[in-house]
């Protein structure tokens, strides 16, 4: 049998595949990576019925346009996002958290998210992909992943693992995109070598999300941390969320494809519970941070995960 796939008509931006990430190998230097929202990562797989770590594909502010060449599939796209699709029968502007049929010969046209960065499309028995490492992940700076470790690009041919059988559409409703503006914080190990001063500053001021962000790092401006003891220290182990203050004072946010090591001190690391949230938010918007103790952070990752759990049993066959 022919194999089936979709042709990239346009390739949008930052458009990479992803699961959860690649584990248990940071110490050959091989970050995690994975999705950036793990939440509409995880929720547009459950639509589809598939493997919860199936990988999707991942896109930052426009995604791409795409033709179903051969074949028959289902579709989840996740996020706020705006997109069509185009078909003999007309075209149908598209709802998030809603599966739809393409068959052979429809268009896909990811135009947007609206006020946030990352979407998910993911297809009923997931793209036909590589693993290295045990993951599908892409991390295009280190050239590692599918498609060579790249973006996808124009007229690129994006295999689909089986063509779809499952008559009925789901759909998840009732999820609000709301703007989140202050995120929490746990202190960090070098938390100590800022000053008392600029540790309340940083914890009652805004900070600005600067352009110079991506899957690796986030950098914000604002009142800058006064560094009493060292700004360099010797490289140790970093994780996703670590908020990294180089010399200037002005923080970093490492993100998803972070580097395995820094010699920056650490102030702090966003809770994992606020990280979707975080990812999602616009250059030129202005955010807070807030300390919180352990017992806090655990209390809303189980609030985080208990809101998953019920956008899950929401799921309505329309």
């Amino acid at each position: 049998m022919e194999q089936s796939y979709f042709e990239v008509l346009r390739p949008g931006i930052n458009s990479t595949f992803q699961d959860k990430g690649r584990f248990g190998v940071q110490y050959m230097g091989l970050a995690p990576g994975g999705a950036m929202d793990y939440q509409s990562f995880l929720l547009s797989n459950v639509l589809l019925n598939n493997d919860k770590n199936s990988g999707a594909l991942e896109f930052a502010y426009q995604g791409p346009l795409l033709k179903l060449v051969k074949g028959k599939t289902k579709i989840a796209i996740t996020g706020n996002v705006f997109f069509k699709i185009y078909s003999p029968k007309g075209e149908i502007t598209g709802e998030p958290y809603r599966t739809y049929d393409l068959n052979e010969g429809d268009q896909l046209d990811i135009l947007a998210t609206k006020a946030s960065v990352y979407g998910y499309l993911s297809i009923e028995g997931g793209f036909k992909l590589d693993k290295f490492c045990g993951s599908v992940s892409s991390q295009p700076r280190a050239f590692i992943g599918p498609n060579d470790g790249k973006k996808i690009e124009l007229k690129d041919k994006i295999l689909i693992f089986k063509n779809s059988t499952t008559k009925e559409n789901k759909i998840i409703r009732n999820i609000k995109f709301e703007e989140k503006k202050i995120f929490s914080v746990l202190p960090g190990p070098q938390f100590h070598y800022f000053s008392t001063a600029s540790k309340k500053q940083f914890f009652s001021t805004p900070y600005l999300i600067t352009k110079q962000t991506d899957r690796m790092g986030m950098r914000v401006i604002g009142k800058s941390l006064e560094n009493l003891v060292n700004s360099n220290i010797p490289s140790e182990g970093i994780i996703k969320g670590a908020i990294q203050v180089p010399g200037d004072g002005n923080p970093i946010i490492l993100l998803s494809d972070h580097p395995t090591t820094g010699g920056y001190p650490k102030v702090g690391s966003i809770i994992s519970s606020d990280y979707d949230d975080l990812i999602q938010q616009n250059a030129n918007r202005e955010i807070y941070f807030q300390l919180v103790t352990l017992e806090a952070a655990e209390q809303q990752f189980t609030l985080y995960m208990e809101k998953v759990k019920k956008r899950i049993a929401n799921i309505e066959i329309v």
